[in-house]
């Protein structure tokens, strides 16, 4: 066999070859191959990234080659910062870069590095997730960023990068379900909406913290009545149960909601 290559074969007796590299002690696995030259290609091109002294950047990426992208980053960290992530990890002195692929880099703060080098990011419809505990964890609930939060309206990049994750630089406008903040001649505004068949207004608030309770009145009140939905409810943290109940029992809901509410029980 050529160097760096492990004749290997399928449950249908189909043969593939493995193309393996070690370096500072680390066995590292470089992919499969069904052409044996392709995986000792492979392990060449390995071996000549650890050989360089780091002039081989990873956007020197070939338009052709035997390693994966996500392989080619893997490498040329380790080789860099004597590190070894399986996850497509480079890192930086104060952050470090994950690459989805070629086009996609994400910035992350270097104290997310052991999260990250332990969970793989993928992408669907847009959305960034993890697999964690058998469960798809959308990445922007580590910022306290809920799954219906819309960017450019509850939350935004300060720097106008939507892939800088950096903590200082996603900032949250609107922390709870169903609460918009509007600003009209320096005043902010705060309007509570729910949402059955289209979205009833609630009503419109000094601050979220009513905005985000009168949704959770307007929930209980539409569940009361008889409305089979499961509405989520808003968490206020820093409000003891008194004054949770003081300010839930003067807030005034709006008459259109009340009145469906009631054509609920009435039907």
């Amino acid at each position: 066999m050529l160097p760096g290559v492990y004749r290997s074969s399928m449950k249908n007796g189909a043969i593939y070859y493995r193309a393996s590299i070690t370096f500072r002690g680390k066995h590292i696995s470089l992919g499969s191959y069904f052409d044996e030259i392709d995986a000792n290609n492979a392990y060449l091109l390995a071996g000549r990234l650890f050989e360089d002294n780091s002039s081989i950047k990873i956007d020197a990426y070939p338009k052709e080659c035997p390693l994966s992208f996500h392989k080619w980053v893997v490498l040329i960290n380790f080789r860099d910062n004597l590190i070894y992530f399986k996850n497509p990890i480079y890192i930086k002195k104060r952050f470090f870069l994950y690459y989805l692929d070629q086009n996609t880099c994400l910035r992350f703060d270097a104290e997310d590095l052991f999260y990250y080098a332990h969970h793989k990011i993928m992408k669907r419809g847009g959305h960034l997730f993890v697999s964690d505990y058998g469960m798809q964890v959308n990445i922007l609930s580590r910022y306290g960023i809920k799954n219906y939060a819309v960017a450019g309206r509850d939350y935004y990049f300060a720097n106008g990068d939507d892939h800088d994750y950096s903590y200082h630089n996603i900032l949250i406008v609107n922390p709870y379900h169903g609460v918009v903040m509007l600003q009209a001649k320096g005043v902010s505004c705060y309007i509570a909406k729910i949402h059955i068949n289209g979205d009833y207004l609630i009503g419109r608030y000094s601050t979220e913290t009513e905005a985000a309770i009168a949704y959770n009145k307007a929930a209980l009140i539409l569940r009361n009545k008889g409305l089979n939905k499961n509405f989520p409810q808003n968490y206020i943290e820093g409000l003891n149960e008194i004054t949770y109940a003081s300010i839930f029992q003067k807030l005034r809901i709006s008459k259109k909601l009340i009145a469906y509410a009631d054509s609920i029980k009435n039907d």
